[in-house]
């Protein structure tokens, strides 16, 4: 029998051989090169600079006092907040609303999954058509009514708002499915057992769905603050970054850094250190969620 076991584990790392060495070059390697890459004053019109790793420490330096940068930081964290937390109360709302027995709602839950299911750069589109006045039917339509209504995108005081609108319409159809897919495992006999006792709908929620739903909350969020970090069609196609700084989170300020004045070193270690605060906050929650080990 042990030998038996034995050969089996053998024949499950064999099969996994292929897969995991497909991983290891194409997520392992690049993240090793860009860690690397983030040691050297790389810059595309300084060929010779990418292996010069006489001052590893230089770009992280020039982190700390990069103003530029810690505004992008605020930025990033203004934009996930607010993405982040609409997203899971409108999914939340929507889902116990789907939950509900009614074939009609049964038939929207595909309508509201389209928006999740339109690649980013389509969204940014036709939000960017939503948002130009001269082209723009809602536009148009607030004028008629007497109620004209500014440039959103490149006025200071609503550009990040309309980052945040278009991001929410277009992903919080992902909440809403994570969190209705764990209603539908909730035991209906704790919802009949509570409502016997008197509990109305609020309490309902409160004390029995919300608790229950815990970890799909936990998950849902996680998924959804990785993802706002990676915020990036939207404001490339909407705002640019603009007008002036107000739009630009931390990773468009590492790709203007790369793409727009070469310097590809400093870069990297911005990506570096973006990379490894969301590995840290995923952890966090991870373990809030009671997926990490725990000392006995």
């Amino acid at each position: 029998m042990a030998g038996s076991a034995a050969l089996e584990r053998r024949f499950h790392r064999w099969c996994l051989a292929p897969t995991l060495a497909v991983l290891a070059v194409v997520t392992l390697l690049p993240t090793l090169y860009l860690l690397a890459t983030s040691l050297t004053p790389l810059n595309l019109t300084q060929p010779r600079t990418a292996w010069d790793f006489s001052q590893p420490g230089r770009n992280y330096a020039f982190l700390v006092d990069d103003a530029r940068l810690h505004g992008s930081l605020w930025v990033q964290l203004k934009l996930s907040a607010w993405t982040v937390g609409l997203q899971m109360l409108l999914g939340l709302s929507f889902a116990l609303l789907l939950n509900l027995r009614s074939r009609f709602l049964e038939a929207l839950r595909t309508v509201f999954l389209i928006p999740m299911v339109l690649p980013p750069i389509v969204v940014a589109i036709i939000w960017k058509v939503l948002y130009t006045p001269d082209i723009s039917p809602v536009h148009w339509a607030l004028a008629g009514l007497g109620w004209p209504m500014p440039a959103l995108i490149t006025h200071p005081a609503y550009a990040l708002l309309a980052i945040i609108v278009a991001d929410v319409w277009e992903w919080f159809p992902f909440t809403m499915l994570m969190i209705l897919a764990g209603l539908q495992m909730l035991p209906q006999e704790m919802v009949d057992a509570a409502r016997i006792d008197g509990a109305g709908a609020w309490r309902l929620t409160r004390h029995i769905v919300l608790p229950f739903l815990r970890g799909v909350l936990l998950v849902a969020a996680l998924f959804r603050l990785i993802d706002s970090i990676k915020a990036f069609p939207l404001i490339f196609i909407l705002t640019d970054g603009g007008p002036g700084t107000l739009t630009e989170v931390t990773n468009y300020y590492s790709y203007i850094q790369a793409f727009n004045f070469s310097y590809l070193g400093y870069s990297s270690a911005i990506t570096v250190v973006l990379v490894s605060a969301t590995v840290v906050l995923s952890a966090i929650i991870v373990r809030a969620v009671g997926w990490g080990p725990r000392s006995e």
